[in-house]
């Protein structure tokens, strides 16, 4: 059985997202860190169906879990492409636990994948927050702006070069041709 995390292993805190789980000492890779709770709900029922709330967990096509419940903890896990947990869904118990799948040191957000139909449905519309996402989206924002400069950088140099070898235009009024002297026009 695995080691279980005392529940002053974690707090609930701000998160880039909202609101997060965060650890408050180290846990260890293996460990069950909380349970996913609330009622249970049957799918065939359709008034049970209907019910939408973002914490819903499926635990297969008949049973989901309602997370909105307040004392449920783990419905302010995030979710990350890189997570540090995941869920062990045990669908016969109907139960969840989230158990880390790397060591989380103290101050770090607990977070596991929410799957790829919550991601499909909720998340890509809006862009996933997580911090690998992030950090993907600030690298090519980088390489963007880098190659930007890379194309105005050739630009002002032809520019430059196209400039070396023409003769400034001379503008002409009443038919001469004017030049400038201490910013006046001179004939």
């Amino acid at each position: 059985m695995p080691a279980i995390a005392p529940r002053k292993a974690y707090r609930v805190g701000r998160s880039k997202t909202g609101l997060g789980l965060f650890a408050t000492m180290p846990i260890k890779k293996g460990t069950r860190i909380i349970r996913y709770f609330g009622p249970i709900l049957d799918c065939r029922i359709p008034e049970q169906d209907e019910i939408e709330n973002k914490y819903l967990f499926e635990l297969n096509g008949r049973w989901t879990i309602d997370g909105s419940v307040r004392k449920n903890l783990a419905r302010y896990i995030n979710h990350s492409c890189r997570p540090n947990a995941e869920s062990d869904v045990r669908p016969r118990e109907r139960k969840v636990f989230i158990r880390a799948i790397k060591n989380i040191e103290p101050g770090e957000e607990i977070n596991y994948d929410y799957g790829t139909d919550y991601f499909k449905a909720y998340l890509k519309p809006i862009g996933c927050k997580c911090d690998s996402c992030e950090k993907k989206r600030k690298k090519l924002r980088a390489e963007a702006r880098a190659e930007r400069a890379k194309v105005k950088a050739r630009a002002e140099r032809k520019a430059g070069a196209r400039s070396v070898t023409k003769k400034p235009a001379r503008k002409k009024l009443n038919g001469h041709a004017v030049g400038k002297a201490n910013g006046r026009a001179r004939a």
